[in-house]
């Protein structure tokens, strides 16, 4: 079976080499744990953020930026775009966001093929069938601040490897590499509401590809957050080739699929955020969904269309 963290090092030996060009910088724990600067004390890049999308999906993945990507005749974004082979692994086995990384004072939303050994969470990998026994351990973590050697010597632990072969890639949300990586979360918004919400199962799902556009730098990490996610639920388009078998209601499925469908769809991210008081545990689950889903049903060939981009939403959340 494919190894996610292997795969992932394909692109952070990439990343390292090119440590000038992409705007980024590469440190060395007294530990030998590696950290990857990709937003904190750096600029970083637009390839940057495209190769940082790409960890986070095991390297199973291509990622790329489209400019512009266009969502209406009157309104334009450069835009990320995803395609994958392997929809469940790379998304829900490595890049959903499902290791809460907490040491001391630091805390950060960990993101990429580590939680594969680590399994964050475990049920997750027993949904989708897959494990890694890679004896490297690559990590994305979504954080203002640097990590120090102990939250490396943590992350080794429980991920069952040496601590020199850790790796941690690090991008705040109010970066440019922070916007870029969580639209490219738009493939796996789907896929975690199949399973999450919609109890679908996502092997089932054999392809899949997505676009969402990169929102607005904002320096306020809560505000970013805010507009981050809206590029997702309100202009993130999505194509997903499922294997269904009989008894499967594919055209349900996408009906439920986008954000449009869930209760709380209608306001901007952060407003929904603030009223929850900044807890995503108070928020719908289905909610966090592409705003347009598009499926074949491989079985049948009938094509599914369900959703819209929603430009107003996405102009008052991006202060246009």
């Amino acid at each position: 079976m494919l190894s996610v963290n292997l795969e992932a090092k394909k692109t952070v030996d990439v990343m390292i080499e090119k440590v000038e060009e992409l705007n980024i910088a590469i440190s060395k724990l007294n530990n030998g744990a590696t950290i990857i600067d990709c937003g904190v004390n750096v600029a970083g890049s637009l390839k940057a953020g495209e190769y940082y999308t790409k960890v986070c999906l095991g390297g199973l993945a291509e990622v790329g930026i489209s400019i512009p990507g266009d969502l209406s005749e009157k309104f334009a974004l450069p835009s990320v775009k995803i395609k994958t082979d392997f929809p469940a692994i790379s998304t829900l086995g490595a890049q959903k966001a499902g290791w809460s990384v907490s040491v001391g004072d630091f805390f950060a939303l960990g993101s990429g093929p580590a939680r594969a050994l680590a399994k964050k969470p475990a049920e997750t990998y027993e949904e989708i069938n897959y494990e890694d026994d890679a004896d490297i351990a690559i990590l994305t973590l979504e954080s203002d601040n640097l990590p120090g050697g102990d939250v490396a010597e943590a992350i080794a632990k429980d991920c069952g490897v040496d601590v020199k072969n850790v790796t941690l890639l690090v991008a705040p949300t109010s970066s440019l590499v922070g916007s870029i990586q969580i639209a490219g979360r738009v493939v796996e918004n789907g896929t975690y509401k199949m399973l999450e919400v919609l109890d679908f199962d996502v092997n089932k799902v054999k392809y899949a590809a997505g676009i969402a556009p990169i929102a607005p730098i904002d320096l306020d990490g809560l505000k970013a957050m805010g507009k981050t996610n809206d590029a997702v639920l309100f202009g993130g388009r999505t194509y997903y080739y499922i294997q269904s078998a009989e008894g499967d209601d594919i055209k349900a499925l996408a009906d439920n699929l986008p954000s449009s469908a869930a209760d709380g769809y209608g306001k901007p991210f952060f407003d929904v955020f603030k009223e929850a008081e900044f807890d995503f545990y108070k928020i719908d689950k289905g909610m966090f969904a592409p705003a347009e889903v598009v499926i074949n049903d491989l079985r049948t060939g009938e094509l599914f269309k369900a959703g819209y981009v929603n430009v107003d939403l996405l102009k008052k959340s991006f202060g246009l």
